[in-house]
């Protein structure tokens, strides 16, 4: 499966894939150092940003360094994750024809800052945080 990285009109850039992608397919997996979550705040503390994918446990991050840390939000995804043995995989909620782009729901549950959603979709919350999540104070 071939993926790119390329302008976004979501955000800045995104991954496209170059070939068709069925549903269910395993897609990417979310790589990169593994920290806990009090390293990975020390890491972004005077970011706006940050390539962090929280892991099941709640205790540990993992720092996006791979391609997948590229795939942008939406709030109608092409994608899901799973964490499955330890590992973190986007996967196709659909088929994905060539030149899309990958996304995903990044149901965000903590954070010091606004996360304001640029999807475009038409079902936009207007937040990446997660509906049911505590949303930090404005």
């Amino acid at each position: 499966m071939g993926l790119i990285v390329r302008s976004s009109e979501i955000h800045a850039a995104g991954c496209y894939t170059t070939t068709a992608i069925k549903a269910a397919a395993h897609v990417v997996e979310y790589t990169g150092p593994r920290l806990t979550k009090k390293e990975g705040d020390d890491r972004y503390e005077n970011c706006h940003y940050t390539y962090l994918f929280g892991l099941r446990n709640g205790r540990r991050v993992i720092d996006g360094h791979g391609i997948a840390a590229f795939i942008n939000h939406s709030c109608d995804p092409n994608c899901e994750t799973d964490e499955i043995n330890g590992r973190v995989w986007i996967i196709a909620i659909r088929d994905i024809k060539p030149g899309e782009e990958l996304t995903y729901d990044y149901n965000l549950y903590d954070g010091d800052f606004d996360a304001p959603c640029h999807c475009g979709s038409r079902n936009c919350r207007g937040t990446m945080y997660d509906p049911d999540a505590v949303r930090p104070a404005d």
